[in-house]
């Protein structure tokens, strides 16, 4: 029996694997618990491993290769169309199996332990930053019932902290639970605060990440999150099909020659692009004080359009500027410069 390809359904405990030879016959359905993974592919001839793009599949991808397997890395919703009928995890395999061996089929590339401990750290700090905004949000909302209220931003809460304490009618238990919900945001803001120093430092440490951080609008995290991301801009064929990728271009609905355009598709990686999407934004507010041929585009485009859809078409643009940069390993050329 000699097996081509194995589709692999991942899960925590329970594996299932299913096989086919040469000629494309059923060989191999197996299902596998998690000690006997390692065991019994590390006895299988090297063959072709399809796995979804999941919890867990990063690190499967990395322990086959490093027996001698091939392993390719499929988005879910591409296996789904190759799903027959019903749902099981016999019938999961048997699908990615099948859609792993298309010769139109987009993978996933593997990531290093070092690129995922990365993007770790940003949805670490992402979840803090949530948790810091439900906290802050707490705190003006109970305060406001006593008539105490302040400017937006978090540097205001600190004025609006004081006078609270300062306000003797406030009774004790008001006075505790303010003090409860301060400490958290004091404690949250430092934890961040690590996390950006890390950041930094791997950021100083990466030729990629610097080369980002000189486009406007993408900073240290956005630098270090495109860099950990995108671990093979080849993969993408122009700057356009890396800017859909994100979910920044336009969704299609069309049919019979008529081209019908709607709103962004919003597929792909929703963290990215909200940072370029944020980005873009504070290039937008400095466009009239700071002149450039990016800022002219900007301003000619807010005379027609409004201030979000112009944001996430300056975001699309600086998505194309960065797979270009990626992609030649160049610096970035203001436009001044390039002429």
């Amino acid at each position: 029996m000699h097996i081509k390809t194995i589709g692999l359904d991942l899960a925590k405990s329970v594996f299932q694997a299913h096989g086919v030879d040469e000629a494309g016959n059923a060989v191999l359905i197996k299902k596998l618990h998690r000690k006997q993974m390692i065991p019994f592919f590390s006895k299988l001839p090297p063959c072709l491993i399809g796995v979804e793009a999941c919890a867990t599949a990063h690190h499967w991808a990395r322990t086959l290769t490093a027996m001698g397997h091939e392993v390719r890395i499929m988005p879910p919703s591409y296996v789904k169309g190759y799903v027959k009928r019903g749902k099981s995890d016999a019938i999961d395999a048997e699908a990615i199996c099948e859609a792993v061996e298309r010769p139109t089929m987009r993978f996933v590339p593997m990531k290093t332990i070092e690129q995922q401990s990365i993007l770790m750290a940003h949805r670490t700090r992402a979840l803090i930053v949530r948790q810091r905004t439900m906290a802050a949000n707490a705190l003006r909302a109970h305060l406001a019932e006593f008539g105490l209220v302040a400017n937006p931003g978090i540097a205001n809460l600190v004025k609006l902290a004081d006078k609270a304490f300062a306000d003797e009618t406030l009774p004790p238990f008001a006075h505790r639970a303010l003090e409860i919900l301060i400490r958290r945001m004091a404690e949250l803001t430092d934890e961040i605060g690590m996390l950006d120093e890390e950041l930094k430092a791997w950021h100083v440490s990466n030729e990629a990440s610097r080369r980002l951080a000189a486009i406007p609008g993408i900073g240290v995290i956005t630098a270090t999150a495109i860099a950990a991301t995108v671990t093979d801009p080849e993969q993408f064929r122009s700057g356009r099909q890396f800017a859909a990728w994100l979910g920044l271009t336009p969704q299609q609905q069309s049919t019979g020659g008529k081209t019908r355009l709607g709103g962004i598709s919003k597929q792909g990686d929703r963290y990215l692009r909200r940072l370029l999407v944020v980005g873009a934004t504070a290039v937008m507010r400095h466009a009239k004080r700071n002149p450039t041929p990016m800022t002219d585009w900007v301003n000619n485009l807010l005379e027609k359009k409004p201030f979000r859809l112009v944001s996430v078409a300056l975001a699309n643009k600086l998505a194309r500027v960065a797979w270009a940069i990626l992609t030649r390993g160049e610096t970035y050329r203001p436009y001044g410069l390039a002429a």
